[in-house]
Order: structure tokens, then C-alpha cells, then sequence
């Protein structure tokens, strides 16, 4: 760092846990103390992250303290090092990225790469590490992109060995699409029992879907605040992303995310977690509507009363479920449409944990051959 300032240059110091930022500014201030610092993150809104990186440009300080949101930056020709904390944490792609922050004009250009001994690091980090420092002539980005699909892998095209999101896409798709063609042939009557090994791989390890989704209708706040996060492109981006999780694990990891580059979750947030949590067990037991409101939940199930769903060991298990418990659980039919009333529900949570006992039991009991 002292270096850089020696002949008037700036630095970027990245360290991507938010709530680390301070500590980092803290330790540059003690072995730097003629450095001026800032710090910058996901969390900010986007007319303060405009300010500061105008300022950073314009010479109002030396070092910028930021997360890996410096990636996708403007150029700065005066910032010509870049120090990368824990860089055996990030993908080729992003050291890739980040270092071609500086470089930016006719000086020679640093990146230092911060990471623990090799002997604790693991092979794919190692082999990551060795890339990055290997190739750092210009033009070497497709060398740096072959590495990156020689450590990760291609997978396969056709099937469900797939790298990144193709594997969550592509597959799942599949057994989705699979899925509802064999319950538009159970509807018309076809013998099911030629085909049980499709009827095994549609499941795979999941349940068959009778409904494709669930509207959560809620007067509870669950959202991603601006407080949380300030710029709309993001928000939108993690709004997609969380659309698309489906099993418990991935949504544990999102959150676990989230906290790692925003700070802990707010309230709206976590009610989000739960109205996700939610609509996944409603789409599990066959339910299009799900409404909690006033300490009640309001479930309106399948609307066509010809679906396969009536008839489904999901849907009579889970009556089971409920006809046992007449004092939480209300069945009635309403213009000719199936409808519950759960008492006792006062938040998201609740009724998740509620769908998500029902859900349970009715497993249990399609495990026990439909016996209690």
C-alpha cells in the first residue's frame, strides 16, 4: 500500500464479509497511518456507492475497502494495486475480474492474492490460484477460461452431470415436464403400471407436482428491503435466484450468502425465507392458494375437481392428516372448490411448520402403505 502511495497511486483492498470491512479499515489505518480509507459495499444504496466511487476517482481517498461488487467497476487509471483477501474463496472468473481493475493506464499494475498455506487449501483452489498467477499477460482470458472449464468440468450435455446452474435447470426441468405428462395420462386413464421405472425417474427426489405453483397471499411484510439492499439490479437478480430454489439445503446456502455480503437478515427478509419455505410444502400437498391472515391460514386446493390429484396417495394420506385432527384442521367445499382453514396460524412460520407436519405425516403414512 505504501508503495502505491509512494508514486501517487490509490488501492482497492477486497474482502468480501461486510462485517469484517471495519475491522480490515482498522488494521490498514495502524500499519498505514498516512492512508485514507473508505469503504464500499452491496448494502449501500445507489447514489452513495455513485458518491464514492466519484470521490475514489477524484483523489478524496487513497484506499478502497471494498466486496467482490468492485468487479464490475469503472476504470480507474490511478488505482494500479489490488490486494484480494481470501482469494482461494473466489472463482477463477471473479480474480480474473478484480484484477483487471487496475492496469488501467502506462503503469505497471499489482495484484496480490491473500491466502492461506497450499497444504490447507483445497486441489480446485490450488489449481485456481496457479491459473490466475500463470496467465497475466493481456489476452489471456480464454487461457484463464479453459482453466476454469478444465477445474469445474463440462459435464454432460444431455444429461443430469451438468456444471454451474445447468444442473438446477436443465434437469429439473426435465423431471418437471416429465412429471406432468404422466399426470395428463393418468387423467385420460392410461395403465400406469407399464411404466414404472419413468414413472421412479420423474420422481427422482422429489414428489410428482400436481400444481406448477402456490399464490401466498399474506398482510406480513416479505421482502428484500432497500435498508438491506440499495440497488434495484441486485434485488432483482436475488428475487430470480430465490424463485428458483427448491430444496431446503439451497435455501439454507442462499441465506448463509446473503449474510455473508449484506449482514444479518432483517425481519422482512426472514419472512421471506419463510414465505419460500412455504409455497414449496403448499406445491408439495397439491395446494393453489394459501392465504394467512388474522390467525388463520386459508388453503383452496386444486381447482379442477377431474385432476388426478383427488385420487393421488398424496392427496389421501394428507386427508388422513387432517380428518385426525377436527380441532385445528377445518375441510369444506366452497363453489364447488376444496378448501381448509387452519386455526392457530399467527406468522409465515407457523403455517409452514404447520404444511410442513401435514406433508410428513402424509409421507409416513404413504410409507406405511397408508396405515397409522
Amino acid at each position: 500500500i505504501e508503495a502505491e502511495l509512494a508514486r501517487g497511486g490509490q488501492v482497492y483492498f477486497v474482502h468480501n464479509r461486510i462485517d469484517d470491512l471495519l475491522t480490515i479499515q482498522g488494521m490498514i489505518a495502524r500499519i498505514c497511518p498516512k492512508a485514507r480509507t473508505a469503504i464500499g459495499h452491496g448494502r449501500m444504496n445507489a447514489q452513495d456507492m455513485e458518491k464514492l466511487i466519484m470521490d475514489f476517482i477524484y483523489g478524496e481517498f487513497d484506499v478502497l475497502i471494498a466486496t467482490s461488487i468492485v468487479e464490475n467497476g469503472i476504470d480507474i487509471p490511478n488505482a494500479n494495486t489490488i490486494i484480494i483477501d481470501g482469494a482461494h474463496k473466489f472463482g477463477l472468473s471473479e480474480l480474473h475480474q478484480m484484477r483487471g481493475r487496475v492496469g488501467r493506464s502506462d503503469k505497471k499494475a499489482y495484484c496480490y492474492l491473500l491466502s492461506p498455506p497450499d497444504e490447507l487449501l483445497t486441489d480446485d483452489a490450488r489449481r485456481r490460484l496457479r491459473a490466475i498467477e500463470e496467465f497475466s499477460d493481456l489476452g489471456s482470458g480464454f487461457n484463464i477460461a479453459m482453466q476454469d472449464l478444465d477445474i469445474r468440468g463440462a459435464g454432460n450435455l444431455l444429461g443430469a452431470e451438468q456444471s454451474g446452474y445447468i444442473a438446477d435447470i436443465g434437469f429439473e426441468t426435465y423431471q418437471k415436464i416429465l412429471a406432468e405428462a404422466m399426470a395428463e395420462l393418468r387423467s385420460e386413464g392410461v395403465d400406469m403400471h407399464d411404466l414404472p421405472d419413468a414413472e421412479q425417474f420423474a420422481k427422482g427426489d422429489s414428489e410428482v407436482r400436481y400444481v406448477d405453483d402456490t399464490t401466498i397471499d399474506t398482510d406480513v411484510q416479505a421482502l428484500l428491503p432497500d435498508s438491506y439492499i440499495g440497488q434495484a439490479a441486485e434485488k432483482l437478480r436475488l428475487y430470480r435466484e430465490l424463485d428458483n430454489l427448491t430444496r431446503e439445503e439451497d435455501l439454507q446456502a442462499f441465506e448463509k450468502r446473503l449474510i455473508d455480503r449484506f449482514g444479518p437478515l432483517p425481519r422482512e427478509a426472514k419472512e421471506l425465507m419463510n414465505v419460500v419455505r412455504l409455497r414449496r410444502e403448499a406445491i408439495a400437498l397439491g395446494m393453489e392458494r394459501v392465504k394467512v391472515k388474522n390467525g388463520l391460514m386459508i388453503v383452496q386446493f386444486v381447482a379442477n375437481q377431474q385432476s388426478p390429484y383427488f385420487k393421488s396417495d398424496t392427496f389421501m394420506n394428507l386427508l388422513r392428516s387432517i380428518t385426525a385432527r377436527p380441532q385445528k384442521f377445518v375441510l369444506r367445499q366452497n363453489n364447488n372448490r376444496l378448501a381448509m382453514t387452519v386455526r392457530g396460524i399467527d406468522s409465515i412460520e407457523a403455517a409452514w411448520q404447520t404444511l410442513l407436519s401435514l406433508h410428513s405425516t402424509a409421507t409416513n403414512n404413504d410409507n406405511n402403505g397408508g396405515k397409522n
